[in-house]
């Protein structure tokens, strides 16, 4: 392997992830680029695992493993030198971040704190995500094992996902749920959790009708008045102001 051409390919890369904050965190949008790389755990993270991979892919065991050690004690975020990770990532915050092994990042990915890309099982060979091109990942979202999560979805923060995930798609819950937004990717701030479909309370709200219709046809029927049930209130506002407009 040529260092000539691997530093080119580092140096390419790094400019990607400064372009990725630019463009993707409202926060960097007065910084200059070396502010970015000198003040961004996520730009520092990325760097390191430029570099161990170019190390691991020599054949090289222990440095990689080291560097990526140091990486991690220095930015919070876990990187295992053998993930694939392409152009343009942003890790958003990072601390927690884990991604395994066997990890396959797309280009334009964006993964917000405690992110993890892991694992199950103790088995060899293709255990971790693989992540498609424009994905947004949440805060705290676990993706488990050799799933393939499809271009421009969205996992909804929290959600425990084990299942393949189509394209253009939204999950929320754990276990993650899938919900297609008319086959195109979901509209709005990448931020706006608050407004993802919540399939488990839709399911809930819908027993909640159905037992009330049936208390409603049993007091016909037996002419007594019975005690008032449980009210279900919604918790949040299906419209209003986007609370990840700041």
């Amino acid at each position: 392997m040529d260092p000539v051409l691997v530093l080119r390919s580092i140096a390419r890369e790094l400019r990607d992830d400064v372009r990725a904050v630019k463009q993707r965190d409202p926060a960097a949008h007065d910084l200059s680029s070396i502010a970015i790389v000198l003040s961004y755990a996520g730009v520092h993270a990325l760097l390191a695992h430029r570099v161990a991979h170019a190390l691991h892919s020599t054949g090289i065991a222990f440095l990689p493993r080291a560097l990526a050690y140091a990486s991690r004690a220095l930015t919070g975020i876990e990187i295992h030198p053998a993930a694939r990770i392409g152009r343009g990532p942003l890790i958003d915050h990072g601390a927690g971040v884990v991604i395994g092994e066997t990890a396959e990042i797309g280009d334009d990915v964006t993964l917000y704190q405690g992110v993890t890309l892991g694992g199950t099982g103790f088995a060899e060979g293709k255990r971790h995500p693989t992540v498609e091109d424009q994905v947004v990942v949440g805060s705290g979202a676990k993706l488990l094992g050799p799933i393939r999560v499809g271009r421009a979805s969205k996992i909804g923060a929290n959600s425990v996902v084990i299942h393949d995930v189509p394209a253009n798609s939204t999950v929320v819950g754990n276990p993650g749920h899938p919900v297609r937004v008319d086959g195109r990717r979901p509209e709005g701030p990448d931020a706006d959790w608050v407004h993802l479909p919540d399939p488990v309370a839709e399911a809930i709200a819908v027993l909640a009708r159905r037992v009330a219709e049936l208390e409603s046809r049993l007091e016909q029927a037996t002419g007594e008045k019975l005690p008032p049930g449980a009210e279900v209130r919604p918790l949040r506002r299906e419209r209003g102001a986007d609370p990840a407009s700041g």
